[in-house]
């Protein structure tokens, strides 16, 4: 199975931007969890991270014949990029949709996903580094066709 990892706008600043709330994890934290899980179960990962919208669709789009699925901590995006939602549904594939903290428990505006309604795409979040690590679980569990 292939996964795509796609982090989204300030997850580079994992561990210094407000670890009261992100954590204390690094972004390269994560990856190399992700990477010894994905080890476990012969998972392969390619990992990309972007400040811009249009550089994570890129992406998505090159990556579209070699990944099986996603994991995506979109951060802002999650709340306004219809065309990062057009982009998932493009391409067809399973997508677990991460965010480090509950969003249901902060502000407004953080309280709706653009990927909402998307039939391959599941949620996790508040769970920290750790719902990375879930996410994989869960599309390994449910294979490389759907979710």
């Amino acid at each position: 199975m292939n996964i795509l990892v796609l982090h989204g706008p300030n997850l580079n600043l994992l561990g210094e931007r407000e670890p009261e709330i992100y954590g204390t994890a690094s972004l390269s934290d994560i990856n190399d969890m992700l990477l010894a899980e994905a080890g476990r179960f012969g998972v392969t990962i390619r990992f990309f991270q972007s400040n811009h919208e249009g550089e994570l669709i890129d992406r998505l789009h090159d990556e579209r014949k070699w990944l099986d699925a996603i994991i995506m901590n979109p951060g802002a995006f999650a709340h306004y990029s219809w065309a990062l939602r057009d982009a998932v549904a493009s391409v067809a594939k399973p997508m677990v949709e991460v965010h480090l903290t509950d969003l249901t428990k902060r502000e407004e505006f953080r309280r709706h996903s653009v990927f909402d309604g998307l039939g391959l795409v599941r949620r996790i979040m508040g769970r920290g580094a750790q719902g990375y690590v879930n996410a994989l679980r869960l599309l390994v569990d449910a294979g490389p066709i759907s979710l």
